[in-house]
């Protein structure tokens, strides 16, 4: 049972396709956790061309989806609904490594915590698995930002 379908999703994050990485929320705790799903298809478009011979998904494409659930996360503990004025940005990537390859049929796990919040700057661990394996960790550093 998802706690955030496409379509909730969709009212948090201001991606749109090829670009939203997050398809479902199945756990999320405001203030501390969230778990979302990617569900990985052969029918992206960078599996074109990375690598024709044998489809991988890019690893910075990982590194976003992490940072799209951390941004889900850190909206909803904020109680921010999508706006043309907020927006999220990374502000660090430490300590990433690949475990590895995410390929086509894969269903990507995001596991993101939220470490601390100091000024306004989110830091968090992440992790990404599939089949229970992590196949990717970092922690990432992450700053909300009104534009005008």
């Amino acid at each position: 049972m998802s706690v955030m379908d496409i379509h909730q999703i969709l009212k948090k994050l201001p991606h749109r396709y090829p670009l939203l990485l997050i398809d479902r929320v199945v756990e999320l705790e405001k203030g501390v956790r969230i778990v979302a799903q990617k569900n990985v298809t052969m029918n992206e478009p960078h599996f074109t061309g990375h690598f024709p011979q044998r489809p991988v998904m890019p690893g910075v494409l990982i590194l976003e989806a992490m940072a799209q659930a951390a941004a889900i996360l850190s909206f909803t503990t904020e109680g921010i609904e999508l706006d043309d004025k907020t927006v999220y940005y990374f502000a660090g990537i430490d300590g990433a490594r690949f475990k590895r390859p995410v390929e086509p049929g894969d269903q990507l796990i995001i596991d993101v915590s939220i470490d601390r919040v100091k000024a306004g700057i989110y830091k968090y661990s992440a992790k990404a698995l599939v089949d229970g394996n992590v196949v990717c960790e970092a922690q990432l550093m992450c700053t909300q930002r009104r534009v005008e």
